[in-house]
């Protein structure tokens, strides 16, 4: 299936006045303020990368979720639920939750206790250079592909919205983002992070409660889409058995396995601009805690995007079909032209442009961190002064910025932003999540298994999304379909290969797994509990069980 060109309506100039744009102006002045603020507490590489791990577990938990709320959240699924319907819940509660809770019940330990600064470098202590190097490159060209995702969509939104150059959003918004985080590092980030992640939510409830106003409330809107696109539009699982249609395409096995395992697990679990916040954590509890805390919000904000999408449905009953103006994508920005009065306006665009500014830093800051520690510290200038390498990462984030530029058009192929993204994370996180999973629970898996396992699964990967189904070898109906089948092919090749490359090669001596296996515990490195850890809300394992029990509810009315 081929995808149009992403683009917004020309129709879609929103009506701001000077109210807006100071609106606008105060949140940029407080993101680079937060800056200066936090660059008194950058005085090593460590504060800058990974903010001394001193930050407290409420701040890097808002700063987990509000990663993730870039354009994937935005203007991603809101078009996902624009064009599949209540679908776009199982990105959430099946496709996020579950994960989250695993990363911090399971993974955290080995990422904190290990010391390691960021994700490749875990797999160096757990297989060897080479599966280093490999996941270090792979990462670090991920994370300037995804941070271009973040720019461009944030380019033409505001040249369609407030009629700016595309040219001239892009080096407003790279500048911004570079000032702040080459001025205070990671901590800028992070608490720029907790300050978007509030101004997002009062962008976003405006248009979800004076959108169902407009459609006749929650019934109105769902009696118009049923009427309009049927019953399955409406329900999660509705059609969703093997050789059924259904709007998303794709049917309950690749849905749990594809997105809820592989696609879920690889992006959660290993994509190091979340990691990283839950590694700057003070202590390992607090570590441990951030991705559950995390996931409370991460429930509810699914209605958030969800609803405007919907809305938009019923309101443009030809959204994103032929003959309209508008295309999926549209959803956001129509419903803010329509519905939104000056002042709300301008809190809307200032939440837009937050959401897009902090997926593009976050995975910038992930990127320099990565190419900073893992490639150059490792591989090119080793045996530097520590304050050698916090001023290449200053310069580091600068050459990411503008390699962000460069890959923010390479987007434009596809007119729903989600299925980008979805693509990117099959061909590099999920080949990084077997390589993870089978070296933390398998002792004989060998120091030369992991190379080749990344190999395969990307490999497999591609070749199943470009060749298989692009060259139309085998019908999947959507692009979403493919992503969750080239996730399944990508992670059964790597394991697949991994078992046979262990078969062959030598395993990594059992004292050097200590601590980096399941079931192994490294010596000395335990940590007393911090104060007050015995309240219940301090408990890692309270706290991701509730979260999996509160999704479920949740889900029970879609479920029936």
């Amino acid at each position: 299936m081929q995808s149009p060109t992403i683009t917004l309506a020309a129709g879609l100039r929103l009506p701001t006045n000077g109210l807006d744009y100071a609106i606008l102006a105060i949140y940029f002045v407080v993101v680079l303020g937060i800056g200066f603020a936090a660059r008194r507490s950058v005085k090593t590489s460590l504060d800058f990368f990974l903010s001394g791990r001193s930050l407290p577990a409420w701040v890097t938990g808002l700063a987990f979720v509000a990663a993730n709320l870039g354009a994937t959240e935005i203007l991603g699924m809101a078009a996902t639920g624009a064009q599949y319907g209540v679908a776009v819940v199982h990105w959430y509660w099946i496709g996020a939750i579950p994960a989250m809770v695993f990363l911090g019940l399971v993974m955290m330990p080995f990422y904190y206790r290990s010391k390691v600064r960021s994700v490749p470098e875990f797999l160096l202590q757990r297989f060897d250079k080479s599966a280093h190097l490999l996941s270090s490159v792979l990462f670090a060209f991920a994370a300037i592909l995804i941070a271009g995702v973040n720019l461009y969509a944030l380019s033409i939104v505001v040249e369609a919205l407030l009629g700016w150059p595309q040219w001239v959003a892009i080096v407003v918004a790279g500048v911004f983002v570079l000032a702040y985080i080459t001025i205070g590092g990671l901590s800028s980030a992070i608490y720029n992070e907790v300050l978007q992640f509030f101004v997002i939510l009062a962008a976003l409830i405006p248009i979800c409660i004076i959108g169902l106003k407009r459609v006749g409330g929650w019934g109105g809107m769902t009696d118009s889409l049923k009427h309009a696109h049927g019953d399955n539009f409406l329900s999660a699982w509705g059609g969703t058995g093997i050789g059924q249609a259904n709007p998303l395409g794709a049917n309950w096995l690749t849905i749990i396995l594809g997105l809820g395992f592989v696609l879920s697990f690889g992006y959660w679990t290993t994509n190091f601009a979340e990691v990283q916040r839950a590694l700057s954590a003070k202590n390992l509890s607090a570590a441990q805690r951030t991705p559950l805390i995390a996931a409370f919000p991460k429930i509810f904000i699914v209605f958030l995007v969800m609803i405007p999408g919907m809305v938009a449905a019923v309101l443009v009953p030809k959204i994103g079909m032929t003959g309209s103006d508008l295309t999926y994508n549209d959803a956001i920005p129509y419903l803010m032209q329509e519905l939104l009065p000056n002042g709300v306006l301008g809190i809307a665009v200032t939440g837009l442009l937050a959401a897009f500014m902090a997926g593009m830093a976050a995975n910038v800051s992930s990127f320099n961190t990565v190419f900073t520690y893992d490639i150059w510290a490792k591989y090119v200038k080793t045996d530097k002064p520590d304050g050698y390498y916090l001023k290449f990462g200053r310069a580091i984030t600068a050459i990411g910025v503008v390699l962000s530029i460069g890959t923010a058009f390479i987007a434009s192929s596809f007119s729903n932003i989600m299925g980008y993204l979805q693509t990117l994370f099959s061909f590099f996180n999920v080949p990084m999540f077997v390589v993870f999973i089978i070296g933390m629970f398998w002792k004989r898996a060998s120091m030369k298994s992991g190379v080749w396992g990344l190999l395969a699964g990307t490999t497999a990967a591609m070749l199943n999304y470009f060749w298989i189904y692009k060259g139309g070898i085998i019908d999947i109906p959507t692009d979403q379909g493919a992503n969750f089948v080239s996730a399944i092919v990508g992670f059964v090749a790597g394991a697949a290969v991994m078992v046979v490359v262990t078969l062959f090669t030598a395993p990594k001596p059992e004292a050097e797994l200590a601590g980096l296996v399941y079931g192994t515990t490294a010596p000395g490195i335990e940590e007393p509990p911090a104060e007050g850890d015995e309240a219940w809300y301090r408990r890692p394992a309270l706290l991701g069980w509730g979260a999996i029990v509160l999704a479920a509810l949740c889900y029970l009315p879609y479920s029936l």
